[in-house]
């Protein structure tokens, strides 16, 4: 069955969310961040289908967040490197680290703790405001369209009540009169 493509969508979650695909992609992208590189390592820290793998390394390869670099040449053999792209995407999995941290740890706590190698401390993913430095909340965010926005569908009335000004974002539709 061929999956829907959210690529193309006016949304930089569809959008992102297109090129993950699926849970199999955040993992082969943790254990990059980890130090793993190899096809071989991926299998063996994974326990992952080699097909499988190889989809989603051709994947992240093709969406520039890896790079394939000639490791041994007889047999040729590949290691799979972070892009900026890639390394830009830390972010991402520090903060899903962070929420799972928080409310799927259990009573053991947390199985990972990042450490800021900088400042010597542990420390967990933030999402915070790039002008306030404040921490974003839900309760405290609107969202409008951008200049990405398709202009055809700003007429639609469900974009309309979505990015209304000033509408909080996890509101419910707005009551009819």
């Amino acid at each position: 069955m061929r999956r829907t493509s959210f690529g193309t969508w006016p949304c930089s979650i569809a959008r992102t969310a297109d090129i993950l695909g699926d849970a199999w992609t955040l993992l082969v992208l943790r254990e990059v961040f980890y130090g793993e590189s190899r096809f071989d390592g991926f299998i063996n820290t994974l326990g992952i289908a080699r097909n499988t793998l190889t989809d989603r390394l051709r994947r992240l390869e093709a969406e520039g967040l890896l790079h394939r670099r000639v490791y041994q040449s007889d047999p040729v053999r590949h290691e799979y490197l972070p892009t900026d792209k890639g390394r830009d995407f830390f972010g991402v999995l520090a903060a899903i680290n962070a929420w799972g941290d928080r409310w799927l740890a259990g009573d053991g706590g947390a199985p990972v703790v990042l450490h800021h190698r900088p400042c010597g401390h542990d420390t967990e993913a933030r999402v915070v405001c790039s002008a306030c430095g404040k921490v974003l909340h839900q309760r405290d965010m609107s969202a409008r369209t951008g200049p990405g926005y398709p202009p055809r569908l700003l007429d639609d009335p469900v974009v309309r009540e979505r990015f209304a000004p000033g509408r909080t974002l996890g509101d419910g539709p707005a009551e009819q009169a």
